[in-house]
Order: C-alpha cells, then structure tokens, then sequence
C-alpha cells in the first residue's frame, strides 16, 4: 500500500506526479527546488539562499510524512554548476548535522524553472 505525501502547506507539484509517496515503510520524496510554498515563486539568489529553501521544502514534507531529516538515507542533489558544490555544502550540512546520509551530487545541463539546484529524498518512514 502506498500513501500520497502532499500536504496543503507544502510545495505544489508542478506537473503530473506526486510530491512524497510513503511505501513498504520509506518515504520517496520527489525532486525539491527553490520555491516558496505560499507564494508558488521560484526563490532566486545565491546558492546558499536555494538550498536552505529546498531542504525547508524537503523538511516540511518529511514532517508530513511522518519523519525528518535523522531518518533520510539517500539524497540525491543536482546542481546546475559543479563550481557551487562547496557553497551549497556549507547550506546542506546545516540541516543534516551528524547525521549523514548516503548522496550523489551532478551537475545537469538545466533545472526547472532554471533553479541552480534539486534534491530528492528517500527516508525511513
């Protein structure tokens, strides 16, 4: 049985999927990027700026899916230039803290909506 995450305060999807689905006792979170759950703006600026604004998106769905950021095991990040790969580091590991999990990290050709980045997630539910 799956359930769908998709709570009324979170991001919006933008197009024909789901944002989490909880399965089998994980939690699939779908690729996050910079955007303002109120308004349903893109949050421009620096990367730093971005990736606290996704991993606050990924955090909000977590929660509604009954986990955080201590249970994730796997987070892929996608990064539209490499160069930004300390910086947005130095963002990441503030909601990680000691614990870590397992990530990649590529840079891609472009992002939706031309964010400079896109994490997606999976948890222990």
């Amino acid at each position: 049985m799956k359930q769908v995450i998709n709570p009324a305060d979170g991001p919006a999807p933008a197009g024909p999927y789901s944002p989490g689905i909880k399965a089998a006792g994980l939690v699939f979170l779908s690729g996050q990027i910079p955007m303002d759950p109120t308004t349903g703006e893109i949050v421009r600026g620096s990367i730093e700026t971005q990736t606290r604004r996704v991993l606050t998106n990924v955090g909000m769905l977590l929660k509604a899916a009954g986990s955080s950021f201590d249970k994730v095991v796997r987070v892929g990040v996608f990064l539209s230039d490499l160069n930004h790969f300390e910086a947005m580091n130095g963002a990441y590991a503030e909601f990680f803290g000691e614990s870590k999990p397992a990530r990649t990290t590529v840079e891609v050709a472009r992002l939706p909506r031309d964010v400079q980045i896109e994490v997606d997630v999976i948890a222990l539910a």
